[in-house]
């Protein structure tokens, strides 16, 4: 695996397909602490303690599954098609983890490119499952049940950040003391950035008005559901979008 030093702060690593964003602390190799509010029932208390943070980004093709590492724990944000239970798997162990390390899967909405996996993964999995509201009843979670979230919750350590309009409960992850932005199908990167594509917007009033919301984040790196991630000016780029949405 090769890495490439972005600035003071990330690390982008890539081989065996998956894509990887290590946060460094310029000396020691872990995260700068920062202060946090303290975390809902069910959110591992890990996630407020620092230590090394890792993304990780699972490549089918033409979607994307992202993988938060943080001591020795793993957010798994989408699980993509129905089928892709095992690239997530390797993924994993490309982390030196197993099913057993992942304790929350967050979907950032119902449609079956982000949310299809779930089913065949959720009988190897003893994680939280998490959706944005009205996208709940939507998602085959094979019998277990996904817990609601909304604009503001914390998950692991993540922030869930309203953006509907692609679907009416999407959320996008922001990872604040990062950075890291997992914007689902809210922003994608194919060749350039766009907001949500219009053939599958819900509503595309919201889908707008989102853009704009996540331009105002202190945005470090995007990392969309479809495209490339952006490592480098990606605050500048979602700003520039903004910009240009009436």
């Amino acid at each position: 695996m090769t890495g490439y030093r972005l600035n003071r702060r990330l690390l982008l690593t890539a081989g065996s397909g998956v894509f990887g964003i290590t946060v460094l602390n310029t000396l020691t190799g872990c995260s700068e602490p920062r202060t946090e509010t303290p975390a809902p029932a069910g959110t591992s208390a890990s996630a407020a303690t620092g230590g090394k943070v890792e993304w990780r980004r699972v490549d089918l093709d033409f979607v994307a599954v992202y993988l938060l590492v943080r001591g020795g724990e793993v957010a798994v944000v989408d699980t993509g098609t129905a089928g892709s239970a095992g690239a997530v798997e390797t993924g994993l162990k490309a982390a030196g983890l197993s099913w057993a390390s992942v304790r929350h899967v967050i979907l950032t909405h119902q449609h079956p490119d982000h949310a299809g996996g779930l089913a065949e993964m959720v009988p190897q999995l003893s994680a939280t499952l998490y959706a944005g509201t009205d996208d709940v009843a939507a998602i085959d979670a094979a019998g277990k049940p996904i817990q609601a979230v909304k604009d503001g919750d914390e998950v692991f350590g993540l922030q869930m950040i309203g953006t509907p309009g692609h679907t009416l409960g999407h959320v996008s992850v922001f990872e604040p003391g990062t950075g890291v932005l997992v914007a689902g199908d809210a922003l994608r990167n194919q060749n350039v950035l766009e907001g949500s594509a219009p053939q599958y917007t819900a509503d595309a009033a919201q889908a707008a008005a989102s853009v704009k919301k996540l331009a105002g984040l202190d945005v470090r790196a995007i990392l969309p559901g479809h495209g490339r991630p952006i490592t480098d000016g990606a605050k500048e780029a979602l700003q520039k979008l903004a910009a240009t949405i009436k």
